[in-house]
């Protein structure tokens, strides 16, 4: 990651929900500043997508990941959550068109000069920052997210959500668990979705092929993937953890969300979208 500026990683993945909105017109979920935050040419979007057909795979899921997580919000709020987290929020524009401005409170956390790009790149697209919006820079090799986060007002005696989207496979475990741990102890309660993969070893040939690709691809900008998750034992660590639910979507529950009426054969190659909750 430069200094000043998202990951990579993050700007490819703002560039896939951009890429979403023009090229299924928003069919799985409708994102108004996608494109905008960007700061690019739609068709230049659509031509840096449409170069590699590969790459709808990964625009597909990362609806169906945005769309897992909004849904899921939706009914915390109907049942009293009043704080959003955004854990690396990137260009994450949820807080913008955030429909319960005078319900629901979101916290963006990032790395400080993530943040400051960010905030130039909201003033360029003139998309407004709204006052249900508070920034929490947090700098995680000299801070804790629970510092991060108490510093800017956030209450953790009041029930909360987290979205921790695309982050996780960038993690160690170690770090990966050290978050969990803290929304799981939360005294107001907490729901947390994010993302993971399956280890390489557990897929099929060509779900090995598939997955040695995209690996080499993220490798090659300097933002490995580190954190696999196996899915028959992790939900069981969770719950350890103080998650009392567990909700997890594997590639093919992905699939058919992505493309009702399939009928090909089963998928076992993409990621997980995990909901937990302490409650």
């Amino acid at each position: 990651m430069q200094p000043g500026e998202p990951s990579r990683t993050a700007r490819a993945a703002a560039a896939h929900r951009a890429a979403h909105q023009i090229l299924e017109q928003g069919r799985i979920f409708s994102d108004p500043f996608a494109l905008r935050i960007l700061g690019e040419e739609a068709d230049t979007v659509v031509r840096e997508a449409e170069s590699d057909p590969s790459r709808r795979g990964m625009r597909m899921f990362i609806a169906v990941r945005t769309k897992f997580a909004e849904d899921a919000l939706a009914i915390a709020v109907e049942r009293g959550v009043s704080q959003l987290v955004v854990l690396g929020a990137g260009l994450d524009t949820f807080a913008y068109r955030n429909p319960w401005p005078d319900r629901l409170r979101v916290f963006e956390v990032d790395y400080p000069s993530t943040q400051e790009w960010k905030r130039r790149r909201l003033a360029e697209a003139e998309i407004a920052i709204p006052d249900s919006l508070t920034f929490a820079p947090v700098d995680f090799e000299h801070d804790t997210l629970a510092n991060g986060l108490a510093a800017v007002g956030f209450d953790p005696l009041q029930p909360a959500f987290f979205t921790w989207l695309g982050v996780v496979p960038y993690l160690t475990n170690e770090a990966m668990w050290s978050t969990l741990r803290y929304i799981a102890s939360l005294p107001g309660g907490a729901q947390v979705v994010f993302d993971y993969s399956d280890p390489p070893q557990t897929l099929s040939a060509e779900g090995r092929e598939d997955h040695n690709r995209r690996a080499a691809r993220v490798a090659g900008i300097g933002e490995p993937w580190l954190n696999y998750l196996d899915s028959q034992t992790f939900p069981a660590e969770l719950k350890r953890a103080g998650f009392a639910e567990v909700e997890d979507l594997g590639p093919m529950e992905i699939l058919l969300r992505s493309f009702p009426g399939y009928a090909g054969p089963p998928r076992d190659r993409g990621g997980h979208v995990l909901r937990a909750s302490t409650t």
